[in-house]
C-alpha cells in the first residue's frame, strides 16, 4: 500500500446505538493505524449519530456522513465516494473485526501486486456470545468468479478490496435489497485478477434479528437474481475477462439451477430455525443433484441454515429438535421421493443427525428422527427400549467424567446389560492401543473389573437387540442356497520342488520315503516333465549302450522310455517306495532290474556305458558334496561312457537370468561348472531352454582330446502346470523372497485393491479395469522383487498380536467377484505363485454387476461352482454383503441382514468360516463396524488409500487402489514407499 495512503471503512447504520459503538471500537483496537472510517448514517432516528460524533471528535479518522435513507446500498456507495484510500473495507454497524485485521489482510495484498481483493475466515456470533466454528474461504481464492456465481462464501466485513476494482464495476446494486456484497464481489471477480484467502478468522458477524433480513422471501429472489447473472453475460462489467465474459461454467449438468436450489433450501433453513412454516417445491427439490458429495452438502447447507434462523450455534441445535426436526425430516423424504431413491433419504437423515450430535456435549439425551443420543458412563449402565422409529445409538462411553470412546451403534431392538458387555468388551479391546500404555496401565484392570459386574446382570429379554440379532441369524441360516455337488472339478494341487524341510533336516532316506508316500508327486506324465524326458532321449549318444543306470529314477516314468534304447538297465533310487512304483511301471519289460540306492554314500557299479542322471544334484548339501558325487560317476563310467545330466536353472546360481526360486544350494549352472572341472568328463553336446540343460558329458580315454560341444538351444513348447510355473521368476529376481524374509521387518503391509482385469467395459468405469498385460506385469515385478502374499487371517493374526510382518508381504484383494477373476487374474497370480481375496456379492453370485448398470451393459459375476473351484486353488474369499448396497443407505435391521446373509451364504457354499469384509462403495462408518463384529466378521476393509499397520483397527483396515488408469511406473513407486 502506498505510504501515506489509509484503508478506507465503509460504515452504513441506521438506528445502531446498541452495537456501533462495539464496531467503532475494534476499529480502536486496530494495530494497523493507517485507517479512515467513512460512518454513513442511512436516516437512524436513535443516537447513532450522536455516539459516532462523539467517536469523531475525540478522533479524526473517524468521518461522518449522511445517506437520503434509501438503503445499505446506496449508503456505501455514499462512502465509496468520499474514501480516499486505494483499498476498502466495507463493515456493518453492528459486526467487528480482530485487532490484527488490517495489518494481516494489508500484508498478504502487499505480498501480490496482481491481486484485487484479500478474504479472510469469520464467524458468527450469536446474542448468548456463542461462536460458530469459523467459515473458510478457500475455495474463493482458488476460482473466485466460479466460487462467486455459484454462492456468497465471504462475509461483507472479511474482503479488503481495491478501491478502484469496487469504483470499476460500478459499485453497490441500490435495487438490490438484499445479496448486494454477494452480486459486487461477482461483478468484480467477473474481471479477473487473483483473490487471496488469509487463512485466519479475523471477522466477526453478529447475529441478531436486526442484523438478518426480516423478508426470507426477499433474500431468496435477490439471490436467486445474483446467480443467475453469474451464468449469463452482466452488462454492468465493462471489461470482463475473457474467460468469464458469458458467465460460469455449465459443465456437468445444471449447474445455475442446482446453485438456485441449494441457495433455497438454505433460506428455508433459515425460515425452518425461525419455527416459520414454509415448503420448498418439488420442482427446487428436483433440481438439487443427487451427486456424491449431496448428502454431506444438504446437511451442512441445514445445518447452517438453522443455525442463523435460531441463532444458535450448532451446539445447541440437538437438544432444539422438537423446534425443527420434523420440518428437516419431511424435508429430506421429500428430496428422496423426488430423487425416487428412499435409501439415499435415509442416508442424509442419518448424515444430518450425526451432524447436530458431533457438536453436542449430550449432557441430556438427545431423541431425533432416527438417532438417540446418549452419555453413557460404565458405572451407572442405562437400559431403554428405543422408539420403533429409532435404530441407531449415538454414545459417549464414559468412566465417570472421563469420555473413553464415541459410538455410533445400528440397534434391533431394547438396549440391556447384555447389549452393554459385548459392546464394551469388542470395543476397549482396541482402546488400549490407541489410548497409549499409561492409558492401559492406569485403567484397563479397573475397567475390566466394572465390565465383569455388569457382565454378571447381563440377561437378554425377546425385545432386546442381541435376541433379534440371533433371530435373524437364525432366519438368514434358513434362507441360504446349499452346496451342491460342483460339476467344475478342484485341481489336484500336488508338490512342488521347493521343499520346506530338506534332506538334512529329516535325514536324506526318510526325507524321500516322506516325500513319495503321495504317488506321483512331481507329476512326472505332465506335457512338461514328458516333453523333458524326450530331449533326454535325443541326446542318448549314437551307438546303442548296453550297461546302463538310471540314478534317482523315482517312480520309473523315464525308466519305462529309456528301457528300450538299452542293452540293460538297471534304475536306481533311495526310496523303497519309488522303486516298488518304478517296479510296477516297468512291468513286462526283461532288460531292466531295480536298485536301492543312495548316490552321495552308496557305491556305484564300474564300467557303465550310461548313467543318467536328472533332477536330482539339487538335493546334495552344498557344493563340495556336488563335486565327491560327480566325480565318482565320472569314475563310474568306462572310457568312451557317457553321462546324461538334466538340470534346471536357479535363481542361486544367477538372480539375473529366468530361473526357479527354489531353495535348493545351487542349479543348474553350478552343476555345469562343477563337472567342467573334472579333466576326465568333456561336454559333447548340450541343449539348453529358458528353465533348464540337458547335456551329454564323455569320459575321455586317456590322451584324448576334448570335443567342441554341440550347444543349441530350444523352446519350451509343452505346458507348465502351475505348480511348476509358481516358482519361476522371469528375467531374474531383483530380491528373493528367502533373503528378504530373513533380513527385513516391517511395521506395514501393503492391501492391494483391484475390481476388473479386463480390456472392455464403459468408459466411465476404466479406471476400475486393469488391463492384463498390466497386470501381467505388475505380478511380475511383485515376483522379482520378493513380495509374496498373504491373506486377511493372517494379516490379523499380525495384527491381533503387534508382530513384525517378515519380507515382504502384501495382500491383494478383489471387489465383487467378476467372471475375469476367473479368466484372467487368476492364472497370473498362479504363474507368479501368489494368491488374492475376493469379496463377493452373494445374492448376485452367476448373475451381474447391476450396481454398474447405469454405466452400460453389467459384466458377469462367477457362478457358485467356479468359486468352489478357485477355493480349492487356494483362492480366499470374503464378503461384499449379500446385495452391494451402500451401507450407509440401510436400517439397522437390513444391514444386519445383509451382513449375516452374506456371511452364512459364503460359509455354506466353501464349508470354512468367513471373517472378512469389503463394504461396497467403502462405506465402513462405526455402524457398520459394530454391527459387522457382532455378526462374526473380524477384519474389515475401507478404502483409504495407504498400507494397513500394526497399530490399526482390524475393522477397519485401509487398502490401496489400483486404478486402470495408472501404469507400472505409478504401481512401482506406490509400492517402493512402503519397502
Amino acid at each position: 500500500m502506498t505510504a501515506g495512503s489509509p484503508t478506507s471503512i465503509v460504515i452504513p447504520s441506521r438506528d445502531a446505538e446498541q452495537t456501533i459503538a462495539r464496531t467503532l471500537d475494534s476499529l480502536l483496537a486496530q494495530t494497523d493505524p493507517g485507517w479512515e472510517a467513512l460512518i454513513v448514517d442511512d436516516g437512524s432516528v436513535d443516537a447513532t449519530p450522536a455516539i459516532v460524533a462523539g467517536y469523531a471528535a475525540r478522533d479524526p479518522r473517524f468521518i461522518l456522513l449522511r445517506s437520503d435513507g434509501r438503503g445499505v446500498s446506496a449508503a456505501r456507495n455514499v462512502g465509496l465516494s468520499s474514501a480516499n484510500g486505494e483499498r476498502m473495507l466495507f463493515l456493518d454497524s453492528d459486526d467487528w473485526m480482530d485487532p490484527q485485521f488490517l495489518i494481516k489482510m494489508n500484508a498478504a495484498m502487499d505480498g501480490d501486486p496482481s491481486a484485487i481483493a484479500a478474504c479472510c475466515d469469520h464467524c458468527r456470533v450469536m446474542p448468548d456470545g456463542g461462536q460458530t466454528p469459523r467459515y473458510s474461504n478457500a475455495a474463493v481464492a482458488a476460482n473466485p468468479f466460479e466460487a462467486f456465481a455459484r454462492s456468497c462464501p465471504v462475509a461483507v466485513h472479511s474482503v479488503l478490496v481495491k478501491r478502484s476494482a469496487v469504483v470499476g464495476v460500478g459499485g453497490f446494486d441500490a435495487n438490490l435489497r438484499t445479496c448486494e456484497e454477494w452480486d459486487l464481489w461477482q461483478r468484480i471477480a467477473r474481471t479477473g485478477g487473483n483473490w487471496i484467502h488469509v487463512d485466519e478468522l479475523l471477522s466477526y458477524y453478529w447475529s441478531s434479528e436486526h442484523s438478518l433480513s426480516g423478508n426470507v422471501q426477499q433474500m431468496l429472489a435477490d439471490g436467486t437474481a445474483v446467480i443467475a447473472r453469474g451464468f449469463s453475460t452482466d452488462q454492468r462489467v465493462k471489461k470482463p475477462a475473457v474467460e468469464h465474459r458469458n458467465g460460469a461454467s455449465c459443465a456437468g449438468g445444471r449447474p445455475q439451477a442446482a446453485a438456485q436450489a441449494y441457495f433455497a433450501l438454505w433460506c428455508w433453513g433459515i425460515d425452518c430455525g425461525r419455527g416459520r412454516e414454509n415448503r420448498l417445491s418439488r420442482e427446487v427439490l428436483a433440481e438439487i443433484p443427487q451427486s456424491a458429495t449431496a448428502v454431506d452438502q444438504i446437511a451442512f447447507c441445514l445445518l447452517d441454515a438453522i443455525s442463523v434462523g435460531a441463532r444458535a450455534t450448532p451446539e445447541r441445535l440437538a437438544g432444539r429438535w422438537p423446534q425443527f426436526g420434523a420440518r428437516v425430516t419431511k424435508l429430506i423424504t421429500a428430496i428422496g421421493k423426488v430423487w425416487n431413491d428412499p435409501g439415499e433419504a435415509r442416508r442424509t437423515q442419518y448424515r444430518f443427525e450425526r451432524v447436530l450430535l458431533d457438536y453436542d456435549d449430550l449432557s441430556a439425551p438427545r431423541e431425533l428422527a432416527l438417532t438417540v443420543g446418549l452419555r453413557v458412563d460404565l458405572r451407572q449402565l442405562p437400559t431403554f427400549c428405543p422408539p420403533q422409529h429409532v435404530d441407531r445409538l449415538y454414545a459417549y462411553i464414559c468412566d465417570g467424567p472421563q469420555v473413553l470412546a464415541l459410538l455410533d451403534v445400528g440397534l434391533l431392538g431394547a438396549v440391556d446389560f447384555e447389549f452393554w458387555v459385548k459392546l464394551v468388551r469388542a470395543h476397549l479391546a482396541h482402546l488400549p492401543v490407541r489410548m497409549g500404555r499409561r492409558w492401559r496401565l492406569r485403567h484397563l484392570s479397573r475397567l475390566a473389573k466394572v465390565i465383569e459386574r455388569i457382565g454378571r446382570l447381563a440377561r437378554g429379554g425377546p425385545d432386546s437387540h442381541q435376541h433379534r440379532l440371533q433371530v435373524l441369524q437364525g432366519r438368514m441360516s434358513g434362507e441360504v442356497r446349499p452346496r451342491f455337488a460342483s460339476s467344475v472339478p478342484v485341481p489336484d494341487k500336488g508338490e512342488s520342488h521347493a521343499l520346506e524341510a530338506g534332506p538334512r533336516d529329516v535325514g536324506r532316506e526318510l526325507f524321500w520315503e516322506r516325500f513319495f508316500e503321495r504317488e506321483d508327486p512331481w507329476n512326472y506324465s505332465s506335457p512338461y516333465e514328458q516333453e523333458k524326458y524326450r530331449r533326454q532321449l535325443e541326446l542318448l549318444p549314437p551307438e546303442r549302450p548296453e550297461r546302463a543306470i538310471e540314478l534317482a529314477c523315482a517312480e520309473g516314468h523315464f525308466s519305462r522310455q529309456l528301457a528300450p534304447r538299452i542293452g540293460h538297465l538297471t534304475a536306481s533310487d533311495i526310496s523303497s517306495t519309488a522303486l516298488e512304483r518304478a517296479r510296477m511301471r516297468c512291468q513286462g519289460i526283461r532288460n531292466v532290474d531295480f536298485a536301492k540306492l543312495d548316490l552321495s554314500a552308496d557305491r556305484l557299479p564300474d564300467s557303465m556305458d550310461l548313467i543318467c542322471c536328472s533332477e536330482a544334484l539339487y538335493y546334495l548339501d552344498d557344493e563340495a558334496e556336488l563335486a565327491g558325487v560327480v566325480q565318482r560317476i565320472a569314475q563310474a563310467l568306462r572310457p568312451g561312457g557317457h553321462l546324461i545330466s538334466a538340470h534346471s536353472y536357479v535363481l542361486k546360481d544367477d538372480t539375473s537370468r529366468t530361473g526357479f526360486d527354489w531353495e535348493s544350494p545351487y542349479g543348474a549352472e553350478t552343476i555345469a561348472r562343477v563337472m567342467a572341472r573334472l579333466p576326465e568328463l568333456a561336454l559333447e553336446a548340450s541343449m539348453q531352454t529358458e528353465l533348464y540343460r540337458v547335456d551329454r558329458y564323455k569320459r575321455l580315454a586317456p590322451g584324448e582330446m576334448r570335443p567342441d560341444p554341440q550347444v543349441t538351444t530350444a523352446g519350451i513348447d509343452a505346458p507348465i502346470e502351475s505348480e511348476v510355473a509358481r516358482f519361476v521368476v522371469r528375467h531374474g529376481a531383483v530380491r528373493r523372497r528367502s533373503e528378504v524374509r530373513q533380513s527385513e521387518r516391517r511395521s506395514h503391509v501393503p492391501v492391494l485393491m483391484y475390481h476388473r482385469i479386463a480390456t472392455d467395459g464403459p468408459e466411465q468405469l476404466a479406471r476400475y479395469r486393469v488391463d492384463p498385460d498390466l497386470f501381467a506385469d505388475q505380478m511380475l515385478w511383485l515376483r522379482r522383487n520378493g513380495y509374496h502374499t498373504i491373506n486377511s487371517e493372517q494379516l490379523a493374526w499380525f495384527v491381533a498380536n503387534n508382530y513384525p510382518f517378515e519380507g515382504r508381504p502384501l495382500l491383494i484383494t478383489f471387489d465383487d467377484g467378476y467372471q475375469d477373476f476367473a479368466e484372467q487374474a487368476w492364472p497370473i497370480l498362479k504363474s507368479n505363485d501368489l494368491s488374492a481375496e475376493v469379496f463377493i456379492v452373494t445374492d448376485l453370485v452367476g448373475a451381474r454387476a447391476e450396481w454398474d448398470a447405469s454405466f452400460g451393459t453389467p459384466a458377469p459375476l462367477m457362478d457358485v461352482d467356479r468359486i468352489i473351484a478357485l477355493a480349492g486353488e487356494g483362492a480366499m474369499f470374503g464378503s461384499h454383503l449379500a446385495r452391494h448396497p451402500r451401507s450407509d443407505r440401510l436400517s439397522s435391521a437390513e444391514l444386519a441382514e445383509e451382513l449375516l446373509r452374506s456371511r452364512i451364504q459364503l460359509e455354506t457354499w466353501l464349508e470354512r468360516p468367513m471373517t472378512s469384509l469389503a463394504a461396497p462403495f467403502g462405506c465402513t462408518d462405526q455402524r457398520l463396524r459394530i454391527l459387522a463384529a457382532e455378526c462374526g466378521y473380524k477384519a474389515i476393509f475401507n478404502t483409504v488409500d495407504r498400507a494397513a499397520g500394526l497399530q490399526d483397527d482390524l475393522l477397519d483396515l485401509p487398502r490401496i487402489e489400483v486404478r486402470g488408469d495408472h501404469g507400472l511406473e505409478a504401481f512401482v513407486h506406490c509400492l517402493e514407499q512402503y519397502q
